[in-house]
Formats: C-alpha cells, structure tokens, sequence
C-alpha cells in the first residue's frame, strides 16, 4: 500500500483556485526528497504532490489550491497552465539519464488514477510533461519516463504511427502540432523584469526585455522527447510525422 504523508506548505507559494481543472502535469524534481521538500515548501515554486523514490506520496499543496509549478507554459492554446492544473514532483535527479524504479511508477499510477477521478475534467490529452507545455525551457520528466506504460493504464494518450512517409519539411507540420496541444513557435523570458511569454513578432525592446525563441523545431523536438525518445532532433522526418498524426487523431 502507498504511504501517504502530509507535508503543508510553509510558504504563500498558492492562492484561491478560480479555472476548473483540465490538465496534469509530470516533473522531475532534479533534487533529492529532503531539498525537495525544503524547495516546494518554503521557496516560490510549489507543487500539489511530490513522489520519492520508495513511492511514498507527499501532499503539500491541495487540489483546489493554485500551485506554482509550471511557470511560464502553454497548452492547446491557452497560457498559465497553473491555473488550471494539478502538479506532481517526481523525485528523480535527471529522468533523461536516470531510470525511474518499479515501486515509484507504481505508486505514480495510483496517485495518477486517484487524481483523474477526484477531476474528470482532465481529460486524456491533458495528461502532459513540463517539457510538453514549456517547450525548449524544460525537458521534464525526460526521456526515461513511462509514457507510454502509463497510457497503457489509461493516464495519457500514446500514438501508433502509420506509414511512415517522407516529412521532411512538411507543411503539417505546424497544424498538427497545434492539433496534439503544443503552442506555437513563440518566445519567453523576462518584459521588464517580469516573466512573460513573447507572440512571433512582437517587438522586443533591448535593455528591457530579454527573449529565448522556441522554433518549430524546438516544439518537433519536444514531441519526440515524449512519443520518440530514442532520437530526439527536431526534425520532423517520416516517423515523426506518422506518430503526430496518430497523436492528433487521438488528441480530438
């Protein structure tokens, strides 16, 4: 059975939820339990549930708190993905490079199910990664993690591609993106001091904005972290593009 363990906040890192819940969103922590602890619960970042490494589960935030943990995001089109979501922090230090162990995906399941059914609003294509809805700014929970085991349980979605084809530069490209949630190309950064995220186009003002560009090929990258993470390049070739459009006819 999961040990559940009750670890509040010690900071003012949440407020008063207002948007109904539609979407779930799977870190890594990058740290240890103890300094997660100490981050989540006494810096800015915060986050609903933390998950260590023997599947205990660790509830800080509630459910129908605001938690501050996917920053600056996006996700089928709409920003502030906070606003609207349920966070847990995986304690793992690099999912990219480190495997996460059979009685942590476990416990995750649980928690995820239980999750799901407290919010039948967070509907299959809202099941995401911070490198889903933070493109080129994160890489969480990494190439490592279970997606396609947890699909499996019914947490996710998980195409099959089709035939593979030449997709080289393929004007889909950018509509099926858009199609399985990613945001546009788009930048991010600071406005004055202040995080922002900045539209294609958008003048930027040196000396008081400071802009990172996330290309097509960064949000082409961003997919095959999650759904093809044996080569992650950013170009959309054949297989690429066969696993977005099986993406995209789940995603409806």
């Amino acid at each position: 059975m999961t040990r559940h363990v009750e670890a509040p906040l010690r900071s003012a890192s949440c407020r008063p939820r207002i948007e109904d819940i539609d979407t779930l969103v799977l870190h890594y922590t990058e740290l240890d339990l103890q300094r997660s602890l100490a981050i989540l619960r006494d810096g800015p970042v915060s986050v609903h549930w933390l998950l260590d490494v023997d599947g205990t589960v660790y509830r800080l935030v509630s459910e129908e708190l605001v938690a501050y943990h996917a920053g600056l995001s996006m996700w089928r089109g709409r920003a502030a993905v906070n606003e609207r979501s349920v966070g847990i922090e995986i304690v793992n230090a690099n999912g990219n490079h480190h495997p996460y162990p059979e009685r942590q995906i476990a416990a995750l399941l649980a928690l995820c199910e239980d999750i799901l059914a407290r919010n039948r609003g967070i509907a299959a294509a809202g099941v995401v990664g911070h490198s889903d809805i933070a493109p080129k700014r994160k890489v969480d929970p990494g190439i490592l993690f279970p997606w396609r085991r947890l699909a499996a349980a019914g947490i996710g979605l998980w195409p099959e591609g089709g035939a593979v084809e030449d997709g080289d530069g393929d004007s889909d490209v950018a509509q099926l993106l858009r199609a399985c949630g990613y945001p546009p190309p788009h930048g991010y950064g600071l406005r004055d001091g202040l995080p922002a995220l900045f539209p294609v186009g958008e003048p930027v003002r040196p000396g008081r904005d400071e802009v990172v560009w996330v290309e097509e090929a960064d949000l082409v990258a961003a997919f095959q972290r999650r759904f093809r993470p044996r080569q992650v390049d950013g170009i959309a070739d054949g297989e690429t593009l066969a696993l977005l459009r099986g993406l995209a006819r789940l995603s409806v």
